[in-house]
């Protein structure tokens, strides 16, 4: 399958008898090994030395995944290496080979360490079944390493989008109290109300940033206790249409809400969930929208599933465009949204929230034309829904 991870594992076997070592070589040498979570296939290259001291010249210049490792060798016998190992604070895969299998021994090498012990004499399937154990441990913690500098990576660019968006308005706001303080803008009271009034669209900005990263937090991490009632979705988006009133007549847009033919529409839902993801749909509506555009919110429901769909006039979107909706801070850029403010949050939250209710959201729109968003959310009271499911 071209969907399936294929790893080369090394793997060292430490015995001073040679036909142990050329034993183990030969049943592991090329064979294959096939996990599904994760989905991969591992294969070995199996190295073998003689003694404790051959070991750590080796281990001076790499280091295997897999360490097969004689409890009785010349010199530096394999107790005394697995001390040495402990010690230095290498991390290794060690499987302890050992003709004294006894519960003591094993105590003690787990104690050093050692993550599993093969009493002599083996099987070729004995081997391969105690490898293929140390295999999957080694996979599961290479993919835990790679989810965690992913999860770094995506920390990083977050913040570094996060601090960018706050400059701005900082900068933007240090500009404005330093004319104050100085004096530039003359003696003309206009002229500081204006700069006055710059601050505070600067500052909200910042709080509407805020706000949305909390309520992203919230819904990330599940923190917040989801309070699920029958809620009526006429009354909810009837009430946010009104505070956006005084927004949308500014700019001589029409807001209106559509309703399914029986005039009303239950849901078991969290009410700020949905008041959360409908003000959002709104508010994007009227931002790009045109002078004298409208903002038509359609409400309908059909068996379990509610359906919304919020079409505006506005700007719209090439496709490019639209495949980049719904990520952290992502703002269409071009010359018709240039000094448009937001956060760039606002239909990720939108997206969390249709997650929430097993949902989903389809964008189409045409540049010059307008912008709909269907979103479909399931009813929470409905069998398929557990009380308090976050996701």
């Amino acid at each position: 399958m071209s969907d399936v991870t294929v790893k080369t594992l090394s793997v060292w076997v430490v015995d001073d008898e040679p036909g142990m070592c050329r034993g183990v070589v030969r049943t592991l040498e090329g064979y294959e090994e096939s996990f599904t979570d994760p989905l991969v296939s591992v294969r070995y290259r199996v190295e073998s030395m003689e003694s404790g001291e051959e070991l750590f010249e080796r281990l001076a210049q790499c280091r295997p995944h897999i360490l097969l490792l004689d409890g009785k060798l010349p010199g530096i016998d394999g107790m005394a290496v697995l001390e040495r190992l402990h010690a230095g604070g290498f991390e290794l895969v060690t499987i302890m080979i050992t003709a004294y299998a006894t519960l003591d021994k094993a105590v003690q090498t787990m104690k050093l360490g050692a993550y599993d012990f093969l009493a002599k004499p083996f099987t070729p399937d004995e081997l391969r079944h105690a490898v293929r154990k140390a295999a999957r441990t080694v996979v599961l913690s290479q993919k835990a390493c790679e989810l965690e500098n992913e999860r770094k990576k995506v920390r990083f660019n977050f913040l570094s989008i996060l601090a960018h968006e706050l400059k701005a308005p900082l900068n933007a706001i240090d500009g404005y109290v330093t004319m104050i303080k100085s004096r530039q803008a003359g003696e003309n009271l206009a002229d500081y109300d204006l700069m006055i009034d710059r601050i505070g669209i600067r500052t909200g900005g910042m709080r509407k940033l805020i706000a949305d990263l909390l309520d992203l937090t919230c819904i990330e991490a599940g923190s917040r206790t989801r309070d699920l009632r029958t809620v009526d979705l006429v009354k909810i988006a009837g009430a946010l249409a009104e505070q956006h009133r005084e927004t949308s007549e500014a700019r001589k847009l029409s807001i209106s809400v559509h309703l399914a033919p029986s005039g009303s529409i239950y849901m078991e839902a969290d009410t700020g969930e949905i008041e959360t993801l409908l003000n959002n749909l709104l508010s994007n509506g009227i931002k790009y929208n045109r002078y004298g555009g409208s903002v038509t919110l359609t409400l309908s429901r059909s068996d379990s599933t509610v359906r919304i769909v919020c079409a505006d006039t506005g700007i719209g979107m090439t496709e490019e465009e639209s495949a980049k909706l719904f990520r952290e801070f992502s703002r269409i850029k071009n010359d018709k949204t240039r000094g448009i403010e937001g956060s760039g949050l606002g239909l990720s939250i939108i997206n969390r929230i249709v997650c929430l209710y097993h949902g989903k959201v389809v964008v189409t729109s045409v540049p010059g034309e307008g912008t709909t968003f269907t979103v479909e959310l399931e009813d929470a009271g409905k069998a398929s829904f557990q009380k308090g499911e976050s996701s």
